[in-house]
């Protein structure tokens, strides 16, 4: 009897270029976050865009609520060239934002619009449905406001997300389609069709929710419609308003890493209500879990037993400070000689407890060292590993535990295709 193909491709998208990141077309999953400091306050901002920047925000964000602060993206730009290097930015645009939009395609590698705040009209609790001839009105409006900013990213070699929230879906919408995912996937098909009219296809599309069923429904749903339309861009991925703490870290794994593990997506953002460096960790443990990205080390563990052979909580923690900088490596730390052999999976090394204080050393399912002190047994690991010139030495500063270390010296492996 045959099993069923229960495996997941990845969604084919196009390339979208966002400076010298490309989200999309095969590539890894785009890690991006926000700044808090705002706009206006130039070398705060700087500063903060660097720091996000070297702990693995590939892409970074910046409010842009005014004509003013707008403007202040240009200095941003001189100031990261300056000082850093050219990060790629993306504009956050809201209200009545075409005159902003337009003028920050000048700075920016990406503009963020909201189609239910872009052109405003305030909500009045309409019940009645929208006639075919105001349904034509709105659009035409949204034609009028948008073609501006296509115009502009087009001059300009900049791209645009086209980002909805479940929370600021406009009236029309919410009034034809209910408080529901449809009304957001229609969101931003029409602004998609509008933007394909006038030929213009750097488009990145988002559907964020701070409830975790909508957004994986919403995002499900415009992967589907999109491949009936013949439409490929790509998806950013989160948990608007997560919160803070564990449950927000929860909540954001269970939603992006689902989507991901189904083969949708190809950027996140982590949203947490802390300093949004504190997100970045998030992302790459999600990609990590799936195989998507290596940042770290990966450790296999047991969770401990009335057979475990020492002290398995600090063993791990000096297993884990002395070889945890060795991105791609698979290391395991198992309690006893029962299981561990066999449960190591596919651990590179395996470092696995017995009795009498000894511990023995595996490479792959092979056991090349028996009956080592315990005391000498983190030793012997790196000492294995250096025999196999797969060692290499922490980059600098690096310190055990530590959150974040500068990305910049990690090695990232991007797995680019296919979730299997």
């Amino acid at each position: 009897m045959s099993l069923p193909d229960v495996s997941y491709s990845r969604r084919l998208t196009r390339a979208v270029r966002v400076g010298n990141i490309v989200i999309g077309g095969g590539n890894p999953i785009v890690v991006q976050s926000m700044i808090t400091e705002e706009t206006h306050n130039v070398p705060a901002a700087v500063a903060q865009i660097i720091a996000m920047h070297k702990a693995g925000s590939e892409i970074v964000r910046v409010t842009t609520p005014n004509l003013a602060e707008a403007r202040c993206l240009a200095e941003i730009k001189s100031e990261l060239k300056r000082q850093y290097r050219d990060v790629p930015l993306v504009a956050d645009v809201h209200h009545q934002g075409s005159d902003i939009a337009v003028e920050v395609a000048k700075y920016v590698d990406k503009i963020r619009i909201n189609p239910g705040l872009f052109v405003f009209r305030k909500r009045v609790q309409r019940t009645i449905d929208y006639s075919e001839i105001e349904v034509q009105e709105e659009q035409a409006a949204i034609e009028s406001e948008l073609l501006p900013v296509i115009e502009a990213c087009k001059r300009h070699g900049c791209a645009m997300r086209i980002g909805v929230n479940h929370g600021s879906l406009a009236e029309r919408l919410t009034v034809m389609y209910g408080d529901t995912p449809e009304g957001m996937v229609q969101s931003a098909i029409e602004y998609i069709q509008i933007c394909e009219r006038h030929d213009f296809r750097d488009i990145v599309i988002s559907l964020k929710a701070s409830r975790v069923a909508v957004m994986l429904q919403a995002n499900r749903l415009i992967a589907h419609r999109m491949a009936e339309l013949g439409m490929d861009y790509p998806l950013h991925l989160g948990v608007t308003e997560a919160g803070d703490g564990q449950y927000a870290r929860i909540k954001s794994t269970t939603g992006i890493g689902t989507l991901l593990a189904e083969g949708i997506g190809d950027t996140i953002r982590v949203s947490l209500s802390e300093d949004p460096i504190n997100e970045l960790p998030v992302c790459y443990d999600i990609l990590q879990a799936l195989g998507l990205r290596r940042t770290k080390t990966e450790f296999i563990a047991c969770p401990s037993c009335g057979r475990t052979k020492f002290d398995l909580p600090t063993v791990l923690a000096q297993v884990k400070s002395a070889t945890g900088h060795l991105a791609g490596l698979n290391v395991a730390v198992m309690g006893c000689i029962v299981n561990g052999p066999g449960e190591m999976a596919d651990a590179d090394y395996g470092y696995v407890g017995k009795a009498g204080g000894k511990i023995s050393l595996y490479r792959g399912h092979e056991e090349v060292k028996s009956g080592l002190p315990q005391e000498r047994g983190v030793e012997e690991l790196i000492a294995l590993i250096k025999s196999d010139d797969r060692w290499e030495e922490p980059p600098a500063g690096y310190v055990a535990s530590a959150s974040p270390i500068s990305f910049n010296d990690r090695i990232t492996i991007g797995i680019p295709l296919a979730v299997k």
